[in-house]
């Protein structure tokens, strides 16, 4: 059986969402199909509205950190039932029979389905997936606030686990927005001390209530120059181009900068500033169907949920222009 769909669509590149109706065909056997009840606002929403990576297809319905509940599943699905509640991130299938998926990395599958590329996301009332990329919400979790965690919280969570930062390092994040706030919070539960690189000083109090050990300002090269060969890891959740070498002095020997901002111009890496400390420069994507669910249990046991803001469904561009002008603290919901 088919079924109707009412969603929010921008028609072409950079246009503001309508209401959109659509059929989805009848589900294949290995789907599931999910009643929204919230979905976050995520910047790479507004970089498919307006085209930016040149993957968008219209009418685009965005939404890709959806939290609902299974209304319906394909013949072949075993370990999901009507009335489970799930969410569904970046990814919503990927091939199962790669080395990459038989590894455990399905989100570095070469032909993996992603929620808002060629398909229609969650900015609607149901979405579908595959039902391995339908993520099973820990029992205790707040739903409200659970839907960035399904792109944004695991975008930071994943270069934790990847670069095996240990309780006793000193590591940095750049940039305190939607990614960075997350990432503090991550941060400070794993034990480490935490220093916040921002350009924004007069923000320093909110920074220190969500984590962080230490305060820097970026655009004060004293403050850097006082820090520099201290820290293990840092994260940069930003999509600017910045001074990289100043943040590599920061480095101590063997220190990684990992880079989850989507920096479109290329990075500028002095190749002595990685030589003479074996230093290194590493990326990621999001993360594991099985990291997201360890994600989602860490963040019940100690608590971490994004800072959001919530609209209603039907606010959809109030909030797009919300995020767009920079006034996001820190996250944006949808409530469908």
């Amino acid at each position: 059986m088919m079924r109707t769909v009412k969603g929010y669509a921008a028609l072409k590149p950079g246009a503001t969402l309508e209401s959109h109706t659509y059929e989805l065909p009848e589900i294949a056997a290995d789907q599931v199909d999910i009643k929204v009840h919230y979905c976050g606002i995520c910047h790479s929403d507004l970089s498919m509205i307006h085209n930016d990576w040149g993957t968008s297809e219209y009418p685009l319905v965005p939404g890709h950190e959806i939290v609902g509940e299974i209304v319906s599943v394909g013949k072949e699905v075993k370990s999901l039932k009507v009335g489970d509640k799930v969410g569904l991130g970046w990814f919503s299938g990927s091939c199962m029979h790669c080395q990459q998926c038989m590894d455990g990395s399905q989100h570095l599958c070469q032909t993996a389905q992603q929620t808002i590329v060629g398909r229609h996301g969650g900015f609607a009332d149901y979405v579908r997936g595959h039902w391995s990329w339908a993520i099973p919400l820990p029992k205790d979790i707040d739903m409200a606030k659970a839907g960035p965690l399904l792109c944004g919280g695991i975008t930071v969570f994943n270069p934790i686990i990847l670069a095996d930062v240990k309780p006793t390092d000193r590591v940095g994040v750049i940039g305190i927005g939607g990614l960075g706030h997350m990432a503090l919070k991550f941060l400070k539960a794993w034990g480490c001390e935490v220093f916040a690189f921002t350009s924004h000083p007069e923000k320093k109090e909110q920074i220190l209530n969500m984590g962080a050990t230490k305060v820097i300002d970026s655009t004060n090269p004293d403050e850097l120059k006082d820090i520099q060969g201290r820290l293990n890891f840092i994260l940069n959740t930003t999509n600017v181009t910045l001074d990289w070498n100043s943040f590599l002095k920061t480095l101590a020997p063997k220190g990684r900068l990992h880079n989850v901002g989507a920096v479109l111009e290329p990075l500028a890496i002095p190749a002595f500033s990685l030589i003479g400390g074996e230093k290194s420069v590493a990326g990621s994507p999001l993360g594991s169907i099985a990291l997201t669910r360890t994600m989602l249990d860490f963040c019940v046991r100690h608590d971490i949920y994004p800072t959001v803001e919530e609209f209603n469904m039907d606010e959809v561009n109030k909030a797009i222009k919300h995020l767009e002008d920079g006034k996001a603290r820190y996250r944006i919901v949808l409530k469908a």
